[in-house]
């Protein structure tokens, strides 16, 4: 039936027209954010499962930037805990030849000793990175005792937060007590005095005033040379451990943050490919649409001509 009241056809035309548009500005704008998902009225569940998956990866990026200043920091140390373990082997070699020479070439042996104990201070002095010492600390410190690197960012179900750290104790690695009076005894492995003799391995002497003399004197500054370089181990291999750790939750932390990336983009990317396709065939149906209105009008024109004639 026709009407020239109510146009039946044009009314179905215009509702598919106005379908195709919305669909093609939902369309229109995947492409344009390279989203499905952009905001909560396009999908309200996976919005917000993305929204704190992204929340979580920026609490990653911020403990990968703490793992690689906290790696700095260990390497810097570790680094210049095995070369102060070459210096002091160097000592060693030097007292254990002292202990049979002349003592004229104790003298010279002392001036080597002397540079060597020099290079050990100025290495541990410059073992340095971001305002931190590790080989160089103050053992009165009621809080600054150790290295806390922080490793990860855990949120459980209900939502608590806890954060994984790795600990690194001073007193395992601390070479010169900072605490201590130029010159004087610390507790540190290279500036306490050992337990026979009374010196460190940082100003003792193979001769001159207050050095050593006998037999039995070099025997006591060898024993305490060898419990430093214990020490000296010991706590490289504490630094190795640490360093060890940090590289491999480095690289767990790396990995992870981009896997959470994919998991999200699973969720709310938008298929390029698919999107543009249908950008196309949803395209050619506007078109269509607009070709049905402009038949249906055209009809109801055609009434009214009958009239006018």
């Amino acid at each position: 039936m026709s009407s020239i009241l109510t146009n039946a056809a044009a009314l179905t035309a215009l509702q598919s027209l106005n379908a195709t548009n919305k669909n093609l500005t939902v369309t229109q704008g995947r492409i344009a954010t390279g989203m499905r998902v952009a905001e909560a009225a396009d999908n309200a569940a996976y919005w917000s499962i993305a929204t704190t998956m992204r929340s979580d990866n920026k609490a990653n990026s911020v403990v990968q930037d703490a793992l690689g200043l906290g790696a700095g920091k260990v390497d810097t140390a570790y680094t210049a805990m095995n070369k102060a373990i070459d210096v002091v082997d160097q000592i060693k070699q030097k007292v254990l030849l002292a202990k049979t020479s002349s003592a004229a070439d104790r003298e010279r042996i002392q001036t080597e000793i002397g540079n060597l104990q020099s290079q050990l201070k100025d290495n541990i002095a410059g073992a340095n990175y971001a305002g931190s010492n590790l080989l160089k600390t103050d053992s009165t410190s009621a809080t600054d005792t150790k290295l806390t690197v922080m490793t990860s960012y855990n949120r459980d179900s209900a939502g608590k937060v806890t954060t994984g750290t790795i600990d690194v104790d001073f007193t395992n690695i601390r070479l010169i007590d900072s605490n201590a009076a130029t010159g004087a005894v610390g507790t540190g492995i290279l500036d306490k005095a050992f337990s026979t003799g009374g010196v460190s391995t940082l100003d003792l002497k193979v001769s001159g005033t207050g050095g050593a003399s006998t037999a039995g004197d070099f025997d006591a500054l060898l024993t305490g040379i060898e419990a430093a370089l214990k020490g000296m181990a010991t706590g490289a291999a504490e630094l190795g451990a640490a360093k060890a750790r940090i590289d491999m939750q480095k690289d767990f932390v790396s990995k992870l943050s981009d896997s959470i990336d994919r998991g999200v983009g699973q969720l709310v990317d938008a298929d390029m490919n698919k999107e543009s396709t249908r950008l196309q065939a949803l395209q050619v149906q506007q078109q269509l649409g607009i070709q049905a209105l402009s038949i249906a009008n055209g009809s109801s024109q055609q009434i009214l001509s009958l009239f006018r004639g």
